[in-house]
């Protein structure tokens, strides 16, 4: 994973932090630094001053396009419907990336910036993790070892909630995933209505399926999208940050009896590190160069960290 180089025939056009930090313009800092320290996750170091640096600017971009789609979207069912009123659509933000490389801490964060517009529009946030199927259909497939590649997502069902989602649809359903129990949780679900931003975080958010030699239509989820963002940083770094952060919980959530996990926190230090290292090696790593990095030349937005987890560059697709 190379840094992002400028080139005339690249579709992107390639800022430094301190180059983007200038597009944030006016744009006013509506959070605070204990919001901030709240919204992150653990071992990200994201603070005050990386929201200014960097996410102030994408939420004035993401601004931009809310305003222009809504735009586009009123004058296309004025031609379709000859100016009968037709409710709006929501605004769609995917954001995909590798695990451990701070997708969560950018899609939270970026929710409540652009909740606090000045036209306060409701913003939602919906994670893949609900759409992976519950262990126990991944056991009875033999894909536990491949939780997170596509094949353990019900992307039908992915499909279905983005299309009503899309559709303006009220009361839009989707499951809910719990971390600590490493599983979806049975019966429990989460309720998106109407929203006029919904972001959708997970780490294959923009794959592709193998095209049809009859031209069917195959929808794809990232055809749901108004705009993406994909979290970018060199395979060292973001080994090194699951590394870090498996060691970190193991001595807090997995200490907890009921986690999936908890059998990590009562074994010696160094075996846990050893497989750590071994789940990113032949499952996260691997998950990552064969279905996540691939995806990455069909964002809109590449956001690239740097050793130190904040960002030190950003890729803005041409138009």
């Amino acid at each position: 994973m190379d840094q992002l180089t400028p080139s005339k025939f690249s579709p992107y056009r390639v800022f430094t932090a301190a180059e983007w930090a200038k597009f944030r313009a006016d744009a006013p800092m509506t959070l605070t630094e204990d919001e901030v320290r709240r919204l992150r996750s653990i071992g990200d170091p994201v603070d005050l001053d990386e929201v200014a640096r960097i996410y102030l600017a994408v939420s004035r971009l993401l601004y931009a396009h809310v305003e222009s789609s809504q735009l586009l979207f009123r004058q296309r069912q004025s031609f379709l419907s000859g100016g009968a009123t037709v409710q709006k659509t929501p605004f769609i933000i995917g954001i995909a990336g590798s695990v451990a490389v701070g997708k969560s801490t950018t899609a939270r964060i970026l929710k409540e910036l652009l909740a606090r517009w000045p036209s306060s529009p409701k913003v939602d946030l919906v994670t893949t993790d609900g759409f992976l199927y519950p262990n126990a259909v991944l056991e009875a497939e033999g894909l536990m070892q491949r939780k997170g590649f596509p094949e353990s997502y019900d992307v039908g069902s992915i499909l279905r909630f983005l299309s009503d989602i899309k559709a303006g649809r009220p009361r839009v359903e989707a499951p809910v995933y719990s971390h600590f129990v490493y599983d979806v949780v049975p019966g429990q679900r989460i309720t998106i209505d109407r929203p006029d931003i919904l972001i959708f975080e997970g780490l294959n958010v923009l794959q592709v399926r193998e095209m049809p030699k009859d031209g069917k239509a195959v929808p794809f989820v990232s055809d749901f999208f108004d705009h993406s963002i994909y979290i970018d940083a060199d395979e060292a770094e973001i080994r090194r940050w699951y590394v870090e952060r498996f060691m970190r919980l193991r001595e807090t959530a997995f200490r907890e009896a009921d986690s999936f996990f908890h059998r990590y926190s009562q074994i010696p230090e160094d075996e846990a590190l050893a497989i750590a290292e071994a789940l990113w090696r032949d499952i996260n790593g691997k998950n990552l160069y064969e279905n996540i990095l691939p995806t990455r030349p069909r964002a809109d937005l590449i956001l690239r960290k740097g050793p130190n987890h904040l960002i030190e560059q950003v890729a803005l697709r041409k138009i």
